[in-house]
């Protein structure tokens, strides 16, 4: 109902992928996000914790706000979030609040991910798909980190 399956999951992805390619070219960690609704997308955003001076504006929570602007209400239930990696745990707990009805992300974020505490965090019924096109996105992660480290 309204929620994407598996066969567009790579094509969203890539969406997010572009912006966290802005965010990249930024200086800010290449974290992107979309969020898609009735199959069309109503909100793009990548991080932003650098020009805005604020640990809170992950890509997520930009995409969130920007989500329910566009609906006029902050439950997501028909919507699904793609997201370039894992989530943090404050990302999950937003995520929680706004029902959202599904979740993919692309790669898995072993050190600060929403997993490592459990999958609890987020709402019962919002559905859950991680890997998607995951040497994509964690690849641009690295590349970031690398440049980082040779400044």
């Amino acid at each position: 109902m309204g929620l994407l399956m598996a066969d567009g999951d790579e094509h969203y992805m890539r969406q997010a992928l572009r912006e966290a390619e802005l965010a990249f070219a930024a200086d800010e960690v290449p974290i992107g996000a979309v969020v898609v609704c009735r199959d069309r997308i109503i909100a793009r955003a990548h991080n932003l914790t650098e020009r805005l001076n604020d640990v809170t504006a992950h890509a997520e929570m930009q995409a969130l706000t920007a989500a329910a602007e566009h609906l006029g209400g902050k439950y997501l239930h028909e919507c699904t979030l793609y997201v370039t990696l894992e989530p943090c745990v404050m990302c999950a707990g937003a995520l929680h609040w706004s029902h959202l009805g599904r979740l993919v992300f692309g790669a898995f974020d072993e050190k600060a991910g929403y997993r490592r505490i459990g999958g609890s965090l987020l709402h019962p019924r919002t559905e859950v798909t991680g890997g998607i096109l995951e040497p994509a996105c964690a690849d641009l992660v690295r590349a970031f980190f690398r440049k980082k480290r040779a400044l």
